[in-house]
């Protein structure tokens, strides 16, 4: 489906702009400024890759996204909550990364982790000591096993087409073997065209102000779906054309938090002109709801600093302090890991720190600036 930028209502739509302009603005500021800066921007991860889910009509619990992310599952990790946890981690890579990095080819390619929106696909190495044929750039060890399996599928099938052959195949004359291959999918879904046409908007876009620029890739992609297992992508990209484009350098604004405040009746509209002022409302609802997360984050920073001083310069509450800061909830095991002390001394600890508890359960207890 091709999409046509066409004629634009400014008049209509310069109101929205300009109050997303100077919303993100400030919002960009206050990170930049703010001593729990670093906090807010982590804790965005997690709540733009819970919204992102509930935007698509998926429930995903914050608690479970922070304690499946620090590998302290309570329970079975769910289908929502493997996808979620991928969105958290796409995020983690986009922002830091360079601002242009998710914008190009090879920045679209390795986020959506297939091969066929790539122009030409690199021959697969083979390693002479039979090790994995894919070099992981994350330190997430259950990457590095899937890497290694699908380092094992691509020998087996050179193995096995040689056996049908006669011959070894070099690996210039087979392209790479992925597990998303393994997948089904709609075989006249053309991703790499479809690619082509959301960045052919990108380019038709950068004479426009970078929200109005924004909403309308993100339109785009919603429309053209030019990836089908990574739609939750398309929010991440726009994000990355913002900081691309310069509007917010300080971090990557998740706009699908904002987006939970629009009525879907506005996000889903027929009119293509709704759909729009809906996305930029949106980034406004989520630099306003930003900056009222730095004002309680800074005066929660405030009252646990106070309880802290006078500590010994070997006292874990610094450390237990940054750890609340940074993660929407902890549980007593998050806090003795960090602080490598007992969960009975995390309890401690956080009794201290008069933290509010989150669960209020007698076998599993969280706690977190709600």
């Amino acid at each position: 489906m091709t999409y046509e930028v066409g004629e634009l209502h400014l008049h209509t739509l310069l109101p929205a702009i300009a109050r997303a302009e100077d919303e993100l603005a400030r919002l960009d500021e206050a990170v930049r400024h703010s001593g729990v800066g670093e906090g807010f921007i982590e804790r965005g991860h997690f709540f733009d890759a819970a919204a992102s889910m509930w935007v698509s009509g998926e429930l995903v619990h914050i608690a479970d996204l922070v304690l499946h992310d620090a590998r302290m599952d309570i329970r079975a990790p769910t289908h929502e909550l493997t996808i979620a946890h991928a969105i958290l981690r796409s995020r983690r890579r986009i922002a830091g990364a360079q601002p242009g990095w998710a914008l190009s080819e090879a920045g679209v390619s390795s986020l959506a982790g297939s091969a066929a929106i790539k122009p030409e696909p690199d021959p697969v190495p083979i390693h002479p000591k039979g090790e994995g044929a894919f070099d992981v750039e994350d330190d997430d060890p259950l990457s590095r096993e899937f890497a290694h399996i699908d380092a094992i599928i691509n020998r087996s099938q050179r193995v096995l087409d040689g056996i049908a052959h006669g011959s070894m195949p070099s690996p210039s004359e087979r392209p790479s073997l992925i597990v998303s291959d393994l997948v089904i999918r709609d075989p006249d879904w053309d991703e790499r065209e479809r690619m082509g046409q959301w960045r052919a908007v990108l380019k038709e876009t950068a004479s426009l102000p970078a929200t109005l620029a924004g909403a309308i890739l993100f339109d785009a992609w919603e429309t053209i779906e030019p990836l089908q297992r990574q739609h939750p992508l398309g929010g991440q990209l726009v994000a990355a054309h913002l900081r691309a484009r310069g509007k917010i350098a300080s971090h990557l604004p998740g706009f699908h938090v904002g987006l939970k405040a629009i009525p879907r009746e506005r996000r889903r509209a027929h009119g293509r002109m709704t759909r729009l002022l809906a996305f930029l409302d949106a980034m406004s609802a989520v630099a306003e709801a930003g900056m009222k997360e730095i004002v309680r984050l800074g005066q929660a920073r405030e009252q646990m600093e106070r309880k802290a001083r006078g500590r010994r310069s070997s006292s874990s509450l610094p450390v237990v302090i940054d750890l609340v800061l940074s993660r929407p909830i902890v549980s007593a095991s998050m806090i003795a890991k960090a602080a490598e002390i007992t969960p009975r001394g995390a309890l401690n600890l956080i009794a201290e720190l008069g933290v509010r508890e989150a669960t209020g359960r007698g076998r599993y207890r969280a706690w977190g600036i709600l």
